[in-house]
């Protein structure tokens, strides 16, 4: 019986230790999600306001100067835009470069859980 026992002990315990991991897998998962969709909503948003106020902003400069260099300031507009593209996909990449691995608190604790489960090899008795 005592033998029974322990087995059901241990089972309880790593069904435990099984449900605790899931439940924090899942927080990670919703805050994730969470997380994206409120970059992407507000992503989305000021690239719109950007790409309006610019397409206003190169509209202005090219009514202004249109007599005189109108071909300069649409060479230097299409420029100026390149380059800021160009930086803005760079900084873009870092941002997603830096991000935290998905997942990582939970499999941090998988690992710990694995470690701890191991048996080190010093301990073990010579039979």
């Amino acid at each position: 019986m005592a033998v029974l026992d322990s087995i059901r002990q241990l089972t309880a315990t790593f069904a435990d230790m099984l449900q605790t991991r899931l439940a924090l897998a899942s927080v990670e998962v919703e805050e994730e999600l969470q997380r994206f969709s409120s970059m992407l909503l507000w992503s989305l948003a000021a690239l719109f306001c950007a790409c309006f106020a610019t397409m206003l902003a190169a509209l202005l400069l090219i009514a202004v100067f249109w007599e005189t260099h109108r071909v300069a300031l649409i060479s230097v507009l299409i420029l100026f835009f390149a380059v800021s593209a160009a930086g803005i996909a760079f900084w873009v990449r870092q941002q997603l470069r830096q991000r935290p691995r998905f997942l990582s608190a939970t499999l941090g604790e998988l690992d710990k859980d694995v470690q701890g489960l191991q048996v080190p090899a010093s301990s073990a008795k010579p039979e």
